[in-house]
């Protein structure tokens, strides 16, 4: 179901918890409000839709999947740029990596690791920033 998308900067600021397989429908209702957004938004975490779990969703190409419980294990070619984000005004600075790794499980609650690299690293990091309640 396609959620509402949340502004508040305070809650927004707040850390997300882990999802249990309990948290499904989250996954789903994530996936479909980025779909929803798609002409504007290339990714989302859980808290944008008023939910506080470790839930990430990233558009890449045509493909749109979800990271549950994402944790960044490496990182390198630190970078400084600006981005926007569908829950807040403007654009705002922040420094990404070129390339990560990351640590997740996917949509069935099976165990992952990525590398990622480029756009898609970019996007990720921003969503994981939303779990551990950094705004940008």
């Amino acid at each position: 179901m396609v959620k509402k998308i949340m502004h508040d900067p305070l809650f927004l600021a707040q850390k997300s918890v882990d999802a249990t397989e309990a948290d499904k429908q989250i996954v789903t209702d994530l996936l479909d409000t980025l779909r929803a957004n798609l002409e504007h938004c290339v990714g989302m975490a859980a808290n944008m839709i008023g939910e506080k779990k470790n839930i990430i969703v990233v558009a890449a190409g045509p493909f749109q999947f979800a990271m549950i419980n994402p944790v960044i294990t490496k990182k390198s070619g630190a970078y400084q740029t600006e981005e926007g984000c569908l829950s807040l005004k403007g654009v705002r600075p922040c420094t990404r990596y070129q390339d990560i790794e990351v640590d997740y499980l996917d949509q069935n609650f099976k165990k992952q690791h990525g590398k990622y690299s480029g756009w898609t690293a970019q996007i990720i990091q921003h969503e994981i920033d939303h779990c551990n309640g950094i705004v940008i």
